[in-house]
């Protein structure tokens, strides 16, 4: 069996909604993609936190690279096993008035202005791999168009080569033609690096524009079930 990455069993977490947020299963393998239909945003953080260690369920279990997070107790080991995990989300913090390629090089250095030079050779990489066009490097953050600023989210989830991406609703403020780009963007980033990619969206043809295996969620009972098929496999 090929290792997994991330694995829920049985898992409810209260967090202030109508009903607590539910997964009964979900195995994620090495390299697999999966999207997940049905988590608002509240709950896609939830679900984030929970897959990073960030919080513990109340009940069940959540294993990330084959150890509980309930089991990760040191914040030095929590912080080696977050490193492996990239996450794209409006959440997470970029600085708007600082440059595509200043906010790339981050990851690497404190120095950025400007970054010394190989750390802004690895960022200019970064921004060619996600797609950012090169007239844009320079240009701070909050001038760039939605797509290329959510190209340069998913630059920084990829810069400490994690083994698994988790994207939070990462189509939702672009148009449907941006959205399949990044979509596009998505799938040649993880064919390279061979990286695990779990998407929690609403948008089904982005789900399916990054090759991604599509499930739905039930609130409820918190069942996966593979979109378009019935519980016992059968296509509708």
């Amino acid at each position: 069996m090929t290792a997994s990455v991330l694995e829920f069993a049985e898992v409810a977490k209260n967090y202030g909604s109508l009903r607590p947020l539910r997964v009964a299963h979900l195995r994620v393998e090495a390299g697999q993609r999966t999207a997940i239909i049905g988590f608002d945003r509240p709950g896609a953080e939830v679900f984030v936190n929970l897959a990073t260690g960030a919080t513990l369920p109340d009940s069940g279990t959540v294993t990330i690279f084959d150890r509980a997070t309930s089991a990760i107790t040191d914040s030095s080991d929590w912080l080696t096993t977050v490193d492996r995990v990239g996450i794209v989300s409006e959440r997470a913090v970029l600085l708007e008035q600082l440059t595509v390629v200043q906010n790339l090089a981050m990851p690497f250095t404190l120095d950025i202005e400007p970054p010394p030079p190989p750390e802004r050779v690895r960022a200019e990489a970064l921004a060619q791999e996600v797609g950012v066009a090169v007239s844009q490097w320079t240009r701070p953050l909050a001038g760039l168009d939605p797509l290329a600023a959510m190209r340069v989210r998913l630059g920084r989830a990829v810069a400490l080569d994690p083994a698994v991406v988790l994207l939070e609703h990462a189509s939702a403020s672009l148009s449907r033609e941006a959205s399949g780009e990044f979509a596009a963007s998505v799938r040649a980033v993880a064919d390279r690096r061979q990286l695990a990619v779990i998407a929690l969206t609403a948008d089904e043809s982005f789900a399916r524009g990054i090759g991604a295996t599509v499930l739905a969620h039930e609130p409820a009972t918190g069942r996966l079930k593979e979109s378009g098929r019935g519980w016992f496999g059968r296509r509708r």
